[in-house]
């Protein structure tokens, strides 16, 4: 583990990463990145206008370039994509230069979070109802064997951020 602290977090969309990396990163007094922020700070461009015009596999690549180049940052917390961990050994890379947490949700807590919020997320732009619910069945299965390879996996659901705080301060007290 490298002296450089870095935790991320990991799960689907609508899991809530980037509220509890914020709040997590608050009360470790880190800094706080959101991958798909940084992405569209790079390129210019909002996450569905990279997927519309250059799609995904170009998508897929410009995120794997920038989470390797977040990992020189110390102490800080970075929430990633729903798809980070799935593509291009990213989840290999973050397990060997920090520490995951995945927050895991049902499929129905999931659909509920991510109803209404089709625009913003190009995988599920065209779904609703039974579709979206299929979708997100379908996506999580797929997903599980890379988020559940993550050191920590909590409720995503109702996370407890104080408990967090505490397992990353002791995680990193005796890695070093």
């Amino acid at each position: 583990m490298p002296s450089n602290h870095i935790l991320y977090i990991i799960g689907f969309m609508g899991s809530g990463k980037t509220t509890a990396g914020r709040r997590l990163a608050s009360m470790l007094r880190w800094s706080f990145v959101d991958l798909d922020k940084k992405i569209e700070e790079h390129t210019g461009l909002k996450i569905p206008e990279i997927f519309s015009l250059h799609g995904e596999e170009h998508f897929r690549k410009v995120e794997a370039e920038i989470l390797r180049s977040l990992a020189t940052d110390s102490n800080t917390v970075i929430a990633t994509g729903g798809g980070t961990p799935c593509y291009d050994d990213n989840m290999k890379y973050m397990l060997e230069t920090g520490l995951t947490i995945y927050l895991k949700m049902t499929p129905g807590q999931l659909a509920g979070r991510l109803k209404g919020s089709s625009d913003e997320r190009p995988l599920i732009r065209n779904l609703s109802g039974e579709d979206l619910l299929n979708f997100i069945e379908d996506k999580l299965a797929e997903r599980a064997k890379w988020y559940e390879k993550s050191q920590f996996i909590i409720d995503g659901f109702n996370p407890d951020i104080s408990l967090l705080d505490s397992i990353v301060k002791l995680h990193f007290r005796f890695k070093g």
